[in-house]
């Protein structure tokens, strides 16, 4: 069995994780669309094709694809996993004490696809089998979620993220999204393919975030022990600097490079403006990439401490000169004002790259791709119309799980 790690953004892409989309989206309405972090609702059945189209995209090529609500459903057949979820999600302070051991003992006797289908999809009050009682449940209406559902799974790219050699969990910014967390927690901790072979370098799903929230789409291991992690509108110092203590102290990561970013939702992860195509290679939106300020963080000489230096160069030097690299190749996002805009907030650079210049893509994009294939990069386009209602590109979702590095060249 191949060892799990990432150890770059652009070599061979040979295990990942996707969630399809299916319950958690059809819940999504115009009135609570908001909430859950859409713009818009999903023609779901579309997204559920659109959803396939990416996946055989990857299998084509032979990369071995787990699906998220698959390896959710094996979990629950374990007794142990179903007890370590449940304690975690139907509890006083979720669901409240009026209805708190009816909820329990219904969502125990669920079948295994049934039960991991309610931990993603939500449940309405209107589906419990019994009277729903006390203050939180008699002020429920029946449309009301008892479980919230999860629709911004389908972007795998922020619950988890993999290290070199190990993977973070992490404390995300919304309460929206913060059991997504939870349940990639249970999937490598109980799943039989994960189940005593994963290293967590950081994160604990039962600790309150607090101030300290990371996701995924700021994370960016590029190979040499160097990490890129975006301080964003979702990624806080607080988080930034436990994760990289956490990785020295481990020997995770020789060194951890801020890339400050505007907070803004058109920025809201470092992979929204900035994915590579290759090592020397990156896509950008340089509207915000010429704006990014470069902090390295590196292990100190005393124990639990961090040095830091702050850079006056720009993002992209700074990342040529840790690669070793005298300068990188830049594509930047294609079009005129106008189509450069709107591209870039269709996902235009977030591109996931299955090998060195080979990337998939939306295909509403067409001037970032043309411009990606004039380059020499091989551009596989997959529907987006209805998966980027969400905000993210294939980059965003993707967990990659193995990732060849880069040798130098």
């Amino acid at each position: 069995m191949t060892a799990f790690g990432v150890h770059s953004e652009a070599g061979k892409l040979r295990t990942v994780l996707v969630c399809r989309p299916g319950l958690a989206q059809r819940r999504l309405t115009p009135g609570n669309r908001s909430s859950f972090l859409f713009d818009d609702v999903l023609w779901v059945d579309r997204a559920i094709a659109d959803h396939a189209v990416f996946v055989q995209a990857m299998q084509s090529r032979g990369i071995e694809v787990l699906e998220l609500q698959h390896l959710l459903g094996e979990v629950c057949l374990n007794s142990d996993a179903r007890d370590w979820m449940l304690d975690r999600v139907v509890n006083e302070e979720e669901i409240g004490i009026g209805m708190l051991r009816e909820s329990r003992l219904w969502l125990e006797e669920l079948p295994a696809h049934r039960l991991a289908e309610a931990l993603t999809g939500g449940v309405a009050k209107s589906e419990l089998p019994f009277d729903a009682r006390g203050l939180f449940g008699g002020a429920l209406e029946d449309s009301d979620f008892v479980i919230a559902p999860l629709p911004n799974l389908i972007f795998q790219r922020d619950p988890s993220a993999w290290i070199y050699n190990g993977v973070i969990l992490h404390p995300m910014f919304w309460p929206a999204r913060r059991r997504e967390a939870l349940l990639a927690a249970a999937i490598y901790r109980f799943h039989p393919r994960f189940a005593g072979a994963v290293k967590v370098w950081w994160g604990d799903v039962d600790t309150p975030p607090g101030r300290q929230t990371l996701e995924g789409g700021d994370i960016m291991p590029i190979g040499k022990g160097v990490v890129l992690i975006g301080m964003s509108e979702r990624s806080s110092a607080q988080a930034i600097t436990r994760l990289a203590r956490a990785l020295f102290e481990q020997r995770g990561a020789q060194r951890v490079i801020v890339c400050q970013l505007p907070k803004m939702r058109a920025a809201m992860h470092l992979d929204t403006v900035c994915t590579f195509l290759d090592i020397d290679f990156v896509s950008i939106y340089p509207p915000i990439v010429n704006h990014i300020r470069c902090t390295s963080l590196y292990p100190a000489d005393k124990a639990g401490q961090i040095r830091t230096q702050r850079h006056d160069e720009s993002f992209l030097n700074v990342i040529a000169n840790a690669l070793a690299m005298p300068s990188l190749r830049i594509l930047s996002t294609g079009g005129n004002r106008y189509e450069t805009e709107s591209e870039q907030w269709n996902d235009g650079n977030n591109v996931l790259t299955l090998d060195r210049r080979i990337v998939i893509a939306y295909d509403r994009n067409s001037q970032t791709n043309r411009k990606m294939r004039r380059a020499g990069v091989e551009v596989i386009e997959i529907p987006g119309g209805e998966l980027g209602r969400g905000r993210g590109g294939a980059h965003c979702l993707s967990c990659p799980i193995v990732r060849d590095p880069i040798l130098s060249e």
